[in-house]
């Protein structure tokens, strides 16, 4: 191994009996046995191996040590099957403390999931210790090596792109850095590499990755960091297919380091599909209670409440028993919180006669065919509670997708792994009342469906209508990345700037240098990338991203381990030409 140890510690087992061997690491416990005899539980990144010391030892938790002793098994009876080292010890055992250690802030055991989050960011370089975050950063580690093994594979070429950039706004705010050289001037921080790794397709490199870090100065949340990681991908002469297999390539490999197994064909679902079924462009497809259409079913109803464009309904299987009225007023709440106007619940009985019967508050203002209808359509059975929201599309789509997650959704670690392909997003998300433009769903570059490219010159319905050439990656309700096929004609280019209402003067600002670039010769391409940090806590089955990054931020985005962020000395400022406003008063 090394010149000061033979082995790790987690190696140690009954071949070696016999062998004198020197372990190095860190005193995970310390048992006195008598007056002359002490067991040391000696821990390292590997496992545990116990060292038997005879005489008192002088030694404290964490500890830093090398111990050099003989491999022997243990004596009958004290073997430990819970340990991959439990069949033998190091006996007659001499000590080298390395370093001593002041008592850890905080168990490394199984009790430090107790500890208080900001305590553990505090005294990072503890935590790291521990058995479950030594486990997620060395998986981190495998699923990147992975997924570089699978891009370099297939013909991908690794650039770096840089990390000082000009401002180009992506949907979050910038990180800006100030220029010493330029004063009054900034660089930004990459949010992505997007218009980089188009110049590299225009510079023939033709097949582009890199796992790049991308900033975005956004509010954050369990999967969501300021700094993070991503799978960064572009191709040339590529349509979406290319991509999909080439991604999907790689998200295999990244997968079969942890689960040992193949994912399989990646599912695929339309936009539109996705919103209607399950009411969320990242659907977590592991469980059912799909929203079901109600509209025709309340054509000219005397229920006011239900005069409206959209009716969905989903079906809570067998939960009206332990479902309480409480409860239900909870969900209601939440359902006005989400945007709706109001949520009308059912419970499904029995009566005498054997029919269903659906009892609601709203019943009386129902007829029977109507709620005959709700109860055919969604498949009602006795004990069941069925839920239904009367809105506009997407407020009843939104809805009713936020409580079907509500009250179905399976744990983060259910060890249950649905991959799913979303295609055919809108190009533009909504028609804006104030200038009576378009609102594009992601960036200006992406490239129409051909089936509707002739729907630009349309009225504003007809334009949200037209759908995209863009594609997500979904795993179990999470988004881990997008991408799409490229614009790559400066006509088609030039045709929705002028609908986004951007003027020449203004995109030349924004993003004039890859505009430029397309003049002199751009292939058709497409992309894709995808979040490393959420792949990886997927697999892990953790519904925290902070859990497998060495350093994160807490979620008010503070660094507890160094402060940050701090203010900065005033020389530093003066010498970058700024100076702190006073506060708002």
């Amino acid at each position: 191994m090394t010149n000061m140890r033979s082995l790790m510690c987690g190696q140690v087992d009954e071949s070696h009996v016999g062998e004198e061997l020197s372990l190095c690491g860190w005193v995970a416990r310390r048992r006195e046995h008598g007056e002359h005899l002490a067991f040391i539980d000696l821990r390292d990144h590997t496992g545990v191996v116990q060292c038997v010391v005879d005489g008192a030892a002088d030694l404290r938790s964490e500890w830093v040590v090398r111990i050099t002793g003989t491999v022997r098994n243990r004596p009958e009876g004290t073997v430990n099957d819970q340990l991959a080292t439990g069949a033998v010890e190091l006996g007659g055992c001499a000590i080298e403390v390395l370093s001593r250690a002041e008592p850890p802030p905080f168990p490394l055991d199984d009790r430090s999931g107790d500890v208080d989050e900001v305590v553990r960011l505090r005294h990072r370089y503890v935590d790291l210790r521990r058995e479950e975050m030594q486990r997620n950063l060395r998986t981190r580690a495998r699923i990147v090596g992975a997924i570089r093994r699978s891009m370099d594979e297939q013909g991908f070429v690794e650039v770096e792109t840089p990390l000082l950039i000009a401002s180009t706004p992506e949907g979050a705010r910038d990180f800006v850095v100030p220029s010493r050289h330029r004063p009054g001037s900034f660089y930004a921080l990459p949010q992505s590499p997007q218009l980089f790794k188009q110049l590299c397709m225009v510079g023939g490199l033709d097949r582009y990755y890199q796992i790049a870090r991308c900033l975005r100065d956004e509010d954050l949340r369990a999967d969501r960091q300021f700094e993070f990681t991503q799978l960064d991908a572009e191709m040339s002469f590529a349509d979406q297919e290319d991509v999909l297999e080439v991604i999907s390539a790689a998200v295999d490999a990244a997968a079969g380091t942890v689960t040992g197994e193949a994912i399989g064909e990646v599912e695929r679902m339309r936009w539109v599909d996705a919103m209607n079924r399950f009411g969320s462009d990242k659907p977590d497809i592991r469980f059912g209670m799909e929203l079901t259409e109600l509209t025709d079913l309340f054509v000219g109803t005397g229920f006011n409440a239900f005069t409206a464009s959209s009716i969905k309904g989903i079906r809570h299987p067998g939960a009206s028993s332990a479902t309480s009225r409480t409860r239900l007023d909870d969900l209601t709440d939440s359902a006005k919180r989400w945007g709706a106007k109001g949520l009308v619940w059912m419970r499904v009985e029995t009566g005498d006669d054997g029919e269903l019967i659906l009892n609601s508050p709203v019943a009386k203002f129902m007829t029977d065919a109507e709620l005959s209808g709700v109860a055919q359509r969604l498949g009602a059975e006795e004990g069941d509670l069925l839920f239904l929201v009367a809105d506009d599309w997407a407020t009843t789509t939104h809805v009713l997708g936020l409580l079907r997650l509500e009250l179905g959704r399976p744990p983060t670690d259910d060890g249950v792994l649905r991959f799913l392909w979303v295609v055919e997003f809108p190009l533009f998300e909504t028609i804006d009342p104030d200038t009576g433009r378009p609102v594009p769903a992601h960036h200006p570059f992406t490239m129409p469906h051909p089936d509707d490219i002739d729907l630009l010159d349309g009225s504003p319905e007809q334009l949200t209508s037209v759908r995209s050439q863009a594609y997500d990656l979904v795993l179990n309700g999470w988004e881990l990345g997008s991408g799409s096929v490229r614009i790559h004609r400066s006509d088609l280019q030039q045709r929705i700037l002028d609908l986004l209402g951007i003027a020449a003067d203004e995109a030349a600002a924004r993003f004039g240098f890859l505009l430029d670039a397309f003049r002199y010769g751009a292939p058709p391409h497409a992309g894709f990338a995808f979040g490393v940090d959420r792949l990886v806590a997927l697999l892990l089955g953790v519904d925290n991203i902070r859990e497998v990054i060495a350093f994160p931020k807490t979620q008010s985005g503070t660094d507890p381990l160094t402060g940050a962020p701090t203010e900065i000395d005033a020389a530093q400022l003066a010498d970058l030409g700024l100076r702190p406003l006073p506060p708002q008063g």
